[in-house]
């Protein structure tokens, strides 16, 4: 039996460091990201989500602001979320 990998997915965010909301961003795997949204929900704020390639996403993090693309974490939805109907 073959087993198949998931692609990789990958989010950049804002970074919020001792209660304070800096203009440093990051990049993590949307697997982590939904762990620390969980773990703490709103800490730091979404930018994009869902970059297919973690080198566009390193990219993205180390360009100018990209504040008019902003999401808020609650508008962004995990495509491992259960939906309600």
């Amino acid at each position: 039996m073959r087993i198949t990998e998931q692609p990789m997915s990958w989010v950049v965010y804002r970074m919020t460091i001792h209660g304070k909301a800096t203009g440093m961003k990051a990049v993590c795997e949307q697997g982590e990201w939904e762990i620390m949204e969980r773990v703490q929900p709103g800490r730091h704020m979404l930018i994009l989500a869902g970059i297919t390639n973690e080198v566009e996403a390193e990219r993205l993090a180390r360009s100018s602001p990209v504040d008019d693309i902003t999401f808020k974490p609650s508008v962004w939805t995990s495509q491992h979320a259960k939906r309600k109907a």
